[in-house]
């Protein structure tokens, strides 16, 4: 379905969450958590590395991986950081193409977990990505990739931004080849 042009995760959110008038596909009464975790879910029943080609320069894929990427990311054994999500066995869950649109436009696709909010109470204003959120409180990691839970009668806005916290790497900061390098450092880190 994703493969289709301008399909996203919003899309298939608001099909689900609506359904599709004079089809069989009824409005589903999802809570937006719900809605959002099926999605993910079957995006990730969409994509598929298993088969696919990942030739590059594992070593300089490294170096770019330890350059560009290990402040907020993990791969396999390589230390890094905890913003972002961890790439152990991502080449086996997404395709190349998927992976290659993430690095390029990262804010078009934001799974559950690393969407960024920033939190506002009384004393202080926070930046980071939401990890769970109930009616009584919210947690997220902050951009300095701590920790932080709040109460909710304690925050006065919760503001959810639409960019990923993820900088883009166009082909000027990273080339194709560069590109093919980092993947197949991925690949080889299962």
């Amino acid at each position: 379905m994703w493969a289709r042009e301008g399909v996203n995760d919003e899309y298939v959110f608001n099909v689900v969450r609506d359904g599709v008038p004079g089809s069989i596909m009824p409005p589903h009464g999802l809570s937006e958590t719900e809605l959002w975790m099926l999605v993910s879910f079957m995006a990730s029943l969409s994509e598929g590395g298993r088969d696919a080609e990942f030739v590059g320069d594992a070593g300089n894929g490294r170096r770019l991986f330890a350059d560009n990427c290990a402040e907020c990311h993990r791969a396999g054994a390589e230390a890094g950081g905890v913003l972002g999500p961890a790439l152990t066995g991502v080449t086996r869950r997404r395709s190349p193409e998927a992976l290659m649109q993430s690095i390029r436009e990262p804010s078009e696709r934001i799974e559950r977990g690393f969407r960024p909010v920033t939190v506002e109470t009384d004393a202080e204003s926070v930046t980071g990505v939401l990890k769970n959120e109930d009616a009584f409180s919210l947690q997220l990691v902050t951009e300095a990739q701590s920790l932080r839970a709040f109460r909710r009668d304690g925050v006065r806005q919760l503001n959810r931004l639409g960019a990923s916290l993820m900088p883009v790497f166009s082909e000027a900061e990273l080339d194709a080849g560069e590109l093919a390098d980092l993947l197949a450092f991925l690949h080889g880190n299962q």
